[in-house]
């Protein structure tokens, strides 16, 4: 949108007052952040017409001076006008003001007043200048620092994409598809596929507490202990409670993430997983057409010192599939302040479950975003797994 209108206002060809003999371009006499905010000739008809009522008005009163009306198109000058013009103004009016006071007066008294007041108002000018010279002044740093922090977060934008998964495990068995939707630039969500083997994937899913960039370092460092922890062949239980640890020793139990890692075996057809704290995961059979949740089975991680959980597990048919989500997807409210829910999220998955993994989660974000406008109101992540197995025989774990 700013875009659009700095080229308006470049391709824009200036204003002009034509005079009898030349053309005067309006944009010369006003200064510059007034002439780029608006139309030209508003501030100068404000100017020229409290010149002329002021001087109307000191025309028809001849018995008491009305040279302190003249303040008006002054301080109005000095606010619209560019510095020279405004000075030249106090002489523009105290010559009015001279020309429409009583000829009775004494020369020497005339010139008296008429520099006193001229002083006065050449006073009065320069303060007003300065404020606004200092208000500008303001204004460019406030806006460069604005700059400054909008370069900042692009940078952490583009450094929360780098812990972002850059390609699909290639795993026989499995297609998996995966996005994330910062509401702020950053965000507080994460996701992640981690190859363990030629045949198992890990699979995480998490939520940071909060939103913008504190949610983002804090997402960050979990991503770094998640990575760093499964390539240390440790359980899934191991991980979760060394990444609790280190957590709540930063964050002493202020801050917390909700986190759901499950390791995903296509040979054995087999799903374990720990839910800490977060969302349920949908897990929709093929065979049956039924949808089951991976419920939580502890807190959410960096809430206490220490991290109780248990291992689920669940045997995989062909054609069974898993949504993974964070609560941008069920809380993405519409103008009645209805949340998506869980309700809408399973029919969209019992009625897309024949589709690829991608297209499935096209459809979810899809149906979420038509639902609450495209206006969501925190970070939208979604993570699809879907089982393409030759054959349909179930290995219980």
């Amino acid at each position: 949108m700013n875009e659009l209108v700095h080229s308006a206002i470049r391709e824009s060809k200036p204003a002009v007052l034509r005079g009898p003999h030349e053309g005067v371009p309006l944009l010369s006499v006003l200064r510059k952040d007034v002439a780029l905010s608006g139309p030209a000739w508003l501030p100068l008809s404000l100017v020229l017409g409290a010149v002329s009522a002021v001087a109307y008005a000191d025309h028809f009163v001849a018995s008491i001076s009305l040279v302190y009306l003249y303040l008006l198109p002054i301080v109005l000058g000095a606010i619209f006008l560019r510095e020279e013009i405004s000075y030249s103004l106090i002489v523009v009016c105290v010559l009015f003001h001279d020309y429409y006071s009583p000829r009775g007066i004494n020369p020497r008294l005339r010139i008296f007043h008429n520099l006193s007041a001229m002083l006065c108002f050449a006073l009065v000018v320069y303060v007003i200048l300065r404020y606004m010279e200092q208000r500008e002044a303001l204004a460019r740093t406030i806006q460069q620092q604005s700059d400054d922090l909008l370069k900042d977060v692009d940078l952490a934008a583009q450094v929360q994409r780098l812990f972002l998964p850059q390609g699909k495990p290639a795993i026989a068995g499995l297609e998996i598809a995966g996005m994330m939707l910062p509401a702020r630039g950053v965000g507080g969500d994460y996701y992640d596929y981690i190859p363990i083997d030629a045949h198992t994937t890990q699979i995480v899913i998490a939520d940071v507490a909060g939103k913008g960039v504190p949610a983002a370092l804090l997402m960050s460092a979990t991503a770094a202990a998640m990575r760093l922890e499964a390539n240390l062949d440790r359980s899934m239980l191991e991980q979760v409670e060394r990444l609790n640890t280190r957590i709540h020793s930063v964050s002493g139990g202020e801050r917390y993430v909700t986190l759901l890692v499950a390791e995903i075996d296509a040979q054995k057809r087999t799903l374990r997983y720990v839910n800490c704290g977060h969302n349920p995961a949908l897990l929709f059979r093929a065979k049956t057409g039924t949808l089951s949740l991976l419920n939580s089975s502890c807190p959410p991680i960096g809430l206490f010192p220490e991290e109780i959980c248990e291992l689920a597990a669940e045997g995989l048919m062909a054609g069974d599939l898993f949504v993974f989500y964070t609560d941008g997807v069920t809380e993405a409210e519409n103008r009645l302040a209805e949340e998506f829910g869980m309700q809408r999220l399973s029919a969209t998955v019992r009625s897309g479950s024949s589709l690829s993994a991608e297209d499935l989660m096209s459809n979810i974000y899809n149906a979420a975003a038509d639902f609450c406008g495209d206006k969501f109101g925190d970070d939208v992540t979604l993570l699809v797994v879907k089982c393409n197995f030759a054959g349909s025989t179930t290995v219980s774990s």
